[in-house]
């Protein structure tokens, strides 16, 4: 897959890329990430990328001619097409279902803003999508771009050691949150290992794994639970762990959400 981000700080991306699993991913060759600076396109001495918004008002914002000399150099570096995505606070909220529908792409565009953003004609003109993190604001799409990066790299075939892995994270398949895990030692003075867990019983311990995962769900994000398929069983064990937690007083066991 190819990734390209017009950035300001292309620097940024390329440190952030080369560590972990996107770094080994591009090792790989699995992943070909190219940085592109718009200041490099602009004109004049000063080489501007930005100036004041017309109206009046804080801050600058980014101008068209520089980012579109920038796009015509990534498009014309590489001729599959490509969208141009657009981190930015207004755009569709970034799901794991959209990461993986981006990471079967075979190529992509992140465009970064700064500033108090991009001209809104450049981006009427020539971005197919936004991307937000969440709602707050940052001080530029690097950060965005970054967690995009991360987030599709590691769906890539041959990026993780265990591809297993990347299925039993939170929001993959059935779109819950993953169960607890624990490792050595098995005692601890912060707490014990569940037994099930040791007990090398692997039918028990699936089932224990999917209890705590419709629990945790239920707990922390009820709101999940409405979009999942749950089946009877999936019901059952969640309305037994919720007894079991109430019946031990342990607070927050009357999340709402669909069971």
């Amino acid at each position: 897959m190819r990734i390209d981000v017009i950035t300001l700080f292309p620097e940024f991306i390329a440190q952030s890329a080369a560590l972990g699993v996107v770094g080994r991913a591009h090792e790989r060759g699995l992943v070909d990430l190219h940085g592109w600076n718009p200041r490099d396109y602009a004109e004049g001495n000063y080489r501007r990328v930005d100036d004041r918004p017309f109206g009046g008002g804080p801050g600058m914002v980014m101008l068209i001619e520089p980012l579109r000399a920038a796009l015509a150099a990534v498009r014309g570096a590489d001729p599959a097409p490509a969208p141009l995505i657009y981190l930015s606070p207004q755009g569709r909220p970034l799901t794991q279902a959209r990461v993986r529908e981006l990471a079967a792409l075979p190529r992509m565009i992140l465009l970064c803003g700064r500033y108090e953003g991009v001209d809104e004609r450049f981006l009427a003109a020539e971005v197919d999508e936004e991307i937000s993190l969440g709602d707050y604001v940052l001080s530029g799409g690097e950060l965005g771009a970054a967690v995009i990066v991360d987030a599709v790299t590691r769906l890539q075939e041959g990026a993780l050691n265990t591809a297993e892995s990347a299925l039993q994270d939170s929001f993959e398949g059935d779109g819950l949150l993953d169960c607890p895990h624990y490792s050595q030692p098995a005692s601890h003075a912060l707490g014990e290992v569940p037994a099930v867990l040791r007990s090398g019983n692997h039918a028990a311990i699936a089932d224990w794994r999917r209890r705590q995962s419709l629990l945790r769900t239920a707990l922390r994000r009820p709101d999940l639970l409405d979009e999942a398929a749950l089946d009877k069983a999936d019901r059952r064990r969640l309305a037994e762990a919720r007894q079991a937690l109430a019946a031990a007083g342990t607070p927050g066991t009357g999340a709402s959400g669909k069971s």
